[in-house]
């Protein structure tokens, strides 16, 4: 068979958080190699046959294999849930010929990496949060091949180099798009504009308490561009208050905002650092505090406020004040600028690209 371009096999499963970093990267991986072949792995369980499709891959679907939060010895002797996954897994890298395995964490990037151990298949690791899952702090002890987010990513043998992000969102020149896009939503150009969102699934907390302090944004002049989340609903309050359940192309929400109200998973704070718009985090309170540590860094250089509470009161009382002042949201902006790490996408995929040319087999 005439093999042209490497194939590449990407696990990172269930959830946005991780199918939206393999996607980025298979784009990034297709940009530079054109006839680079990439199929994914996905379950039925979460947002694998809904956004992976979408992107224009192939899906392969496996079951899930959700792995203990703790990785001992033990896990060797795998139960049948993992080992028929591992199976599964490996009949599809022996199905398209992989080249190499790249995972994103997930439940399909254990069975995956597992399947390609046995095969002897080089393994790549991208972790996108300070505190690694479970599969890929098992892969990490399999591969020295490993990529995260940020020096703060404690696997072995890690390098930090940022998540892969939509060239949408990399490319995006805010001060350029601004008005364009606060056309888009019908907004005014000469007021500040408030992003509210709690994620592709939306947060109850983020929009009760944002909505619930309406009357004061509206008081002091500020727009709001408040995305609910699908199953979710607000009262629309009076004044300019614009309540929509879902935006696909978010680049035009951060063109549109000088500040953002939003949780701190891994996607959200790398995708706000690369455009420069400031932030109020509201990290979930469960996870063993993840979207803190991911808030972080972001927070720390000044481009962001991290806010463990969420109040109608709280927003009045410290977030007006800002929202009000041009000079430090642009100092926010700044801050949260040089906190980002634009070409993630293709610095991952040139490393993929190398490995799997030293591993594949003569042509």
């Amino acid at each position: 068979m005439n093999r042209t371009g490497p194939r590449v096999v990407v696990a990172g499963g269930h959830s946005a958080g991780h199918i939206e970093p393999a996607m980025n990267f298979a784009d990034a991986l297709r940009r530079l190699a054109p006839t680079a072949e990439v199929t994914a792995l996905g379950t039925v369980r979460g947002l694998d046959t809904t956004l992976i499709p979408a992107r224009g891959y192939p899906l392969e679907l496996i079951p899930p294999a959700p792995l203990p939060r703790k990785i001992t010895r033990a896990l060797l002797h795998t139960p049948t849930q993992l080992r028929e996954s591992i199976r599964a897994a490996g009949k599809v890298l022996d199905q398209v010929q992989a080249d190499v395995v790249v995972g994103f964490g997930g439940y399909v990037a254990a069975p995956a990496y597992l399947a390609a151990r046995r095969r002897r298949l080089p393994i790549v690791i991208h972790e996108a949060n300070v505190r690694p899952g479970a599969a890929n702090r098992l892969a990490a002890r399999l591969t020295s091949h490993v990529y995260t987010a940020s020096p703060d990513v404690r696997l072995k043998h890690g390098t930090p180099i940022g998540i892969p992000l939509r060239p949408a969102i990399t490319s995006l020149n805010r001060a350029e798009a601004r008005d364009a896009a606060r056309h888009r939503f019908g907004l005014r150009t000469d007021a500040p504009v408030l992003l509210v969102t709690g994620g592709s699934q939306g947060a109850t907390a983020i929009n009760a308490a944002t909505s619930g302090a309406a009357t004061a944004l509206r008081e002091a002049g500020v727009q709001v561009l408040h995305i609910t989340g699908p199953q979710h609903t607000v009262e629309i309050p009076e004044g300019p208050y614009l309540v929509l359940p879902y935006v696909d192309e978010m680049q035009y929400a951060y063109a549109a905002a000088d500040f953002a109200i939003c949780r701190s998973g891994a996607m959200t704070c790398a995708e706000l650092a690369a455009v420069g718009l400031p932030a109020a985090f509201v990290p979930l309170p469960d996870r063993g505090g993840e979207q803190r540590l991911n808030a972080a860094p972001i927070v720390a250089a000044g481009g962001a406020l991290l806010v463990t509470e969420l109040t109608p009161a709280w927003i009045e009382a410290t977030l007006i004040p800002v929202l009000t002042d041009p000079a430090r949201i642009a100092a926010m902006s700044a801050r949260a600028s040089a906190a980002g790490a634009p070409n993630t996408d293709t610095v991952l995929a040139r490393h993929v690209l190398a490995i799997a040319e030293r591993h594949r087999p003569a042509r």
